[in-house]
């Protein structure tokens, strides 16, 4: 591999699953497997350990988004060219990775998404998608769209890769330390005009995989509104925000 490809990822209670999403990685597709564990209950850290994969413990809980921040800042020193986030919950199909990084290292995007929505409507439903998830992910999407202007088919995927330059442009510690976070690093890649692509990957809903209830996926879809609408005032001029101008 020409550049350094490292894989991070955010855990939280990820025992059940993280052995078999962290297997399906390709082997030589990567150089190094980065895990975030989040003041886990279970034995997700002494499993990644077991498995060969570098452990940072956060001090205390620091929510998803402030598990991401640690990560990328971890990846970017240890000479990542190109950051795949994965989620350990063995939802998304970590043998896409290479067919992922692909434009990153072909320079022809500066990010990458692995989109459950391409496969179609009926190949999501039956991977388990709930219902009510599948519509606020395709309200969610369009609104993103007529706003971000990104041309995705989907924004909200656990299976993600960034260029360096990319990590390097964002202010992404301006983000929230929330789950929000993977919509306001789409919002930033909007205002940059960096050039956003994606593959197909299967849906995979299942008992062990994480999952947020059906409060916390509202708010989150609130919050992601709120990015768009934030978004909208900078572009227009209206109301500067930090996040989205040059460090």
């Amino acid at each position: 591999m020409s550049s350094k490809a490292v894989v991070v990822m955010p855990a939280y209670n990820a025992a059940k699953t993280l052995e078999k999403t962290f297997r399906d990685i390709p082997a030589g597709s990567v150089d190094q497997v980065i895990l975030g564990d989040d003041c886990s209950s279970d034995r997700t850290v002494m499993i990644a350990q077991a498995l060969g994969i570098k452990v940072l413990k956060t001090p205390r809980n620091l929510g998803y988004g402030g598990n991401q921040k640690m990560l990328y800042r971890e990846a970017l020193a240890a000479g990542a060219q190109v950051v795949i986030m994965l989620h350990p919950d063995w939802q998304y199909d970590a043998t896409k990775i290479p067919e992922l990084i692909a434009p990153i290292l072909e320079k022809k995007k500066d990010l990458m998404l692995g989109s459950r929505i391409l496969g179609g409507r009926k190949g999501t439903l039956a991977g388990g998608m709930p219902l009510y998830k599948y519509v606020s992910n395709r309200f969610l999407t369009g609104v993103e769209n007529l706003t971000l202007r990104l041309g995705l088919s989907e924004y909200h995927t656990g299976l993600r890769a960034f260029s360096r330059q990319f990590l390097e442009t964002i202010p992404f510690g301006l983000d929230s330390d929330d789950f929000v976070f993977d919509s306001e690093v789409l919002a930033q890649a909007a205002a940059f005009g960096f050039r956003a692509g994606e593959i197909p990957v299967p849906c995979r809903y299942f008992a062990e995989a994480s999952e947020i209830n059906f409060w916390r996926s509202t708010v989150y879809g609130l919050q992601t509104l709120w990015v768009c609408f934030k978004f909208l005032l900078h572009r227009l001029g209206l109301k500067w925000f930090a996040q989205f101008r040059p460090k």
